[in-house]
């Protein structure tokens, strides 16, 4: 019932309280009015330009985060960056690390704390609630056209809880990995949360596929940190960092670096666990440098016990709360070992080849590399004495699962080509009931891209070559005649190339190079080399392309290359035993039987050319005689047109020869397609000693084809055929000799060692 104007007026608490009512809604009306006209004067400054809010909660997410703050900081014209600080970033007990953020020039939009003290699950709880209160009035003001989150704890599960319910962008960095502890679930909970994904591993991708997600919206990107990482990792002052932490006495590779987390699953075990591992220190007697456990339950009882040893007091131990990142990563890759059970261990460690003990569950089911030793079982302290025994002062080959040192890049990448007009409504790619689970083959094949180098007598080449064994690009530099000039050559030619390879969008999974010579492939050594590569005997070629790139090397002599090069893209595909000839400045070969290629014991297998077919044959290379090199190789083959030629013997009419031009093995040829004689002989003499040589392998390893390559596989193809219907055994006489049609089959070999084994690789 409508009320009469005047009895308002008897009740002057009424009146006041209807003032106050006016008076507030007059206010706020004219407060939204400055907001938006601010709102929309922000909005024309910044238009075009991406607003992306990076989210970080600890020390441990910021060395992932930080690269891609400053690769979005450095493009003002594309991004607007803001940065939002919560969790155990503002605890002082934990290192107040939000100052590394500060100093780092970030300028901190908002910083909230979240963090409700206690250390135990109800503690973990109610900081999750806290920040689902404090962070919508944040995420409002901030108004993000995305939000950035990383990982896998708690805090980051309530961002990505109030930005997925206030319809904001999110991308989730190192989603789809598996560790083995609550932070699983918390991981995959943000991961269908987030509207886009930059993951680590090519596991972690295939993992968000299968957990439904959109294809299209993943990104390979790896591991960002591994940008700083891989750039920072030879310093001139490491020596000073390790001495500012552990002191004048500290020597590389003679002190440990621990780092162990509580498992929120099973609290009891793990303090029980970090117990033993600090008795375990105790009595390895080494320099060790220990961090403070993370915020998690079950950190104040890790805490405790550390102090009840006295390992805070301990002349051999120094216990830090925070490390910053650039110092931390010396501190890693030149200890003797580290031990416990942080992702660091199984990730970071790793590019470094630090020998690391991981302990207990928390990260089972990662990717690890060789260095990582697991003691999952860590249930005495013999045990994991025994595995520092085995561990410390150890180096293992680096290893870069997790990373190339180009995830920024990608990234940056990824969020230019975000479109905000898209719907805003995740979809969820579900396979069908009873199809197979399909993969775009384009985008697996195009991605998954192979660094190949081939060492010839004149041309140093390299050459970036994807799936399909389509060159994408390719590099050729003169061979340098000295060692030094030759190594630095390559590892200049694949820098340039894996900078190119992130242009091109292709992954460059490792690096395979095809070499003159007797190679060791387990070892990655050329033993010994042919006269055309000067000084290019016992050298190691793996260790320092692997320590240049930081990635894993193969290499193998160049007959050998080229079957493999036969057997992933030539006639050699789907054949079970094939025997490859190569007829160049040389001859030499390699042996695929039952699917494999055959090295020999000391790796001279498939040494082809240096088959003797005549005990008083003439000389060879190698210092033997009779050899089919000797007989059939391009440099025989000119060495008698040039005897030819000098009795005036070679030229015939027709044949168009200039008197500056280089006699050749060409000539030759040409001379006995026009009817001379004596070329005629001596190419029957060098047809028929290859032909013999082969009909010997034949004898011997019984293959189903014979491929020729090089540059005299068209003359021999005919005469080869005809040598071995006349000459091998029956049973053998039918057997095909084809002409190989890969044009470069030396660098297509170098990468197929490199494509075959990543690709089929389980870590």
């Amino acid at each position: 019932m409508e009320k009469h104007p005047g009895s308002l007026c008897k009740n002057p608490h009424h009146l006041n309280n209807r003032n106050t009512k006016e008076l507030y809604y007059q206010r706020m009306q004219r407060s939204t009015g400055k907001m938006d006209k601010a709102k929309m004067e922000e909005d024309n400054q910044f238009k075009g330009r991406l607003r992306v809010c990076v989210a970080t909660c600890n020390r441990a997410d910021y060395s992932k985060l930080a690269p891609i703050m400053f690769g979005i900081k450095n493009h003002p014209d594309e991004f607007d960056l803001e940065v939002m600080v919560l969790g155990s970033h503002l605890i002082d007990d934990y290192g107040n690390t939000f100052r590394m953020i500060e100093q780092d020039d970030f300028d901190i939009g908002s910083k909230l704390h979240t963090i409700v003290r206690g250390e135990d699950e109800a503690a973990m709880v109610e900081s999750v609630g806290l920040a689902l209160v404090k962070l919508p009035d944040v995420l409002q003001r901030l108004c993000p056209d995305i939000l950035i989150i990383h990982g896998d704890r708690f805090d980051a599960l309530a961002l990505a809880t109030a930005a997925a319910l206030m319809n904001i962008r999110i991308l989730h960095v190192e989603g789809g990995e598996v560790s083995g502890t609550i932070d699983d679930s918390i991981r995959h909970a943000i991961s269908k949360l987030a509207h886009y994904h930059a993951c680590c591993t090519r596991r972690a991708e295939q993992h968000l596929i299968a957990m439904c997600e959109d294809h299209s919206r993943i990104l390979l990107a790896g591991c960002p940190s591994y940008d700083k990482l891989l750039s920072n990792n030879h310093r001139d002052d490491y020596m000073d960092i390790v001495k500012s932490w552990l002191g004048d006495k500290a020597k590389e590779h003679d002190y440990i670096v621990a780092l162990q987390h509580p498992v929120t699953t099973d609290i009891q075990h793990s303090v029980k666990i970090y117990g033993l591992m600090l008795d375990a220190l105790l009595s390895f007697n080494k320099k060790t440098l220990i961090l403070f456990p993370n915020i998690d339950a079950g950190s104040k009882e890790m805490v405790r016990v550390m102090r009840k040893k006295g390992i805070e007091q301990h002349p051999n131990f120094r216990a830090v709360k925070h490390i910053p990142f650039e110092q931390f990563i010396q501190l890693v890759s030149h200890a003797g070992c580290m031990i416990g059970n942080s992702s660091c261990g199984v990730r970071e460690a790793g590019a470094f080849g630090t020998p690391v003990i991981n302990l207990g569950t928390r990260q089972t089911g990662r990717e690890t590399g060789q260095n990582v030793l697991h003691v999952r079982d860590a249930d005495t302290h013999n045990k994991i004495y025994h595995a520092l025994e085995l561990q410390f002062g150890k180096r293992y080959p680096c290893s870069k699962i997790y990373g190339d040192g180009n995830a920024v890049p990608r990234i940056l990448k990824f969020l230019r080509k975000i479109c905000l007009n898209e719907p805003l409504q995740k979809t969820f790619c579900f396979p069908p009931v009873k199809d197979c689970i399909s993969q775009d083959i384009d985008h697996i094949l195009e991605t998954q891209s192979a660094l190949a180098v081939d060492l010839g007598g004149t041309n140093l080449r390299v050459a970036i070559i994807c799936m399909r064994g389509k060159i994408v690009k390719k590099y050729t530099q003169l061979n340098p005649k000295t060692f030094e000039a030759r190594m630095q050559l390559i590892l200049k030619m694949c820098g340039d190339a894996m900078r190119d390879a992130v242009c091109l969008n292709c992954r460059i999974l490792g690096v395979g190079v095809s070499t003159g010579g007797r190679v060791n492939p387990q070892e990655g050594v050329v033993m010994h080399s042919t006269k055309l590569i000067q000084e290019w005997s016992s050298v190691d070629l793996r260790t320092p392309i692997s320590d240049a790139l930081h990635l894993p090397v193969w290499v193998d002599n160049d007959g050998n290359c080229a079957a493999l090069a036969e057997k992933k893209f030539g006639h050699g595909k789907g054949v079970e035993n094939f025997v490859t000839v190569i007829t160049g400045t040389g001859i030499g070969g390699g042996i695929i039987h039952h699917n494999e290629l055959i090295h020999g014991t000391t790796f001279c297998a498939a040494e082809l050319g240096h088959i003797m077919v005549s005990l008083e044959g003439p000389e060879c290379s190698c210092g033997s005689r009779g050899c089919i090199e000797a007989y059939s190789s391009g440099m025989a083959l000119q060495k008698e047109a040039k005897r030819l030629h000098d009795e005036d013997l070679l030229s015939v009419d027709g044949m168009d020869m200039k008197l500056t031009e280089p006699i050749t093995a060409a000539h030759l040829i040409t001379a006995a397609r026009l009817g001379n004689s004596k070329a005629e002989a001596v190419l029957n003499k060098a047809s028929t000693a290859l032909g013999v040589g082969i009909v010997n392998i034949l004898h011997i390893v019984n293959p189903t084809l014979v491929i020729l390559s090089g540059v005299l596989s068209s003359y021999y193809e005919a005469p080869l055929q005809q040598v071995i219907s006349e000459r091998a055994l029956l049973s053998a006489q039918n057997i095909k000799v084809l002409k190989s049609e890969l044009e470069e089959p030396a660098l297509l070999g170098a990468a197929s060692m490199v494509l075959d084994y990543t690709t089929r690789r389980v870590y």
